[in-house]
């Protein structure tokens, strides 16, 4: 019996994370409908860039990136400085949605990504509304 595939696999491992995460970030910085999630990052986004791929291999069974550099992600906590609300949640997941889209992520796994990341966009927000 093989082992199962982790996501990280599925989705094409470091080249297709990294593609992936940098459509997203390049999508923030070109696409108004992102300005309120763009102005909560530095004006050089290389470090957010960089801390998104490495979370997100370890999160889909890759090599664990961001716990080697970082600890723990505590995801929440991290993100407390920054207000977010549901409108900051939904530009998040739009420019995820339309990065995986634009990269060519299949559709049945673009959908399986999109639930986990709107529960934990959504345990995110510290806002009302």
């Amino acid at each position: 019996m093989s082992e199962p595939q982790t996501l990280y696999d599925v989705i094409g491992g470091e080249a297709r994370v990294r593609e992936m995460v940098d459509r997203f970030y390049d999508l923030m910085e070109l696409e108004p409908e992102f300005a309120g999630i763009r102005a909560l990052h530095p004006p050089s986004m290389e470090g957010s860039r960089e801390k998104l791929f490495m979370f997100l291999s370890g999160w889909m069974g890759g090599p664990d990136l961001f716990v080697e550099q970082y600890g723990h992600p505590r995801l929440r906590a991290r993100h407390l400085p920054f207000a977010i609300g549901s409108s900051e949640r939904d530009q998040w997941l739009r420019a995820m949605a339309w990065a995986m889209e634009d990269i060519g992520i299949d559709e049945a796994l673009r959908l399986r990504l999109m639930e986990s990341f709107y529960q934990t966009a959504d345990w995110m927000r510290n806002q009302p509304g």
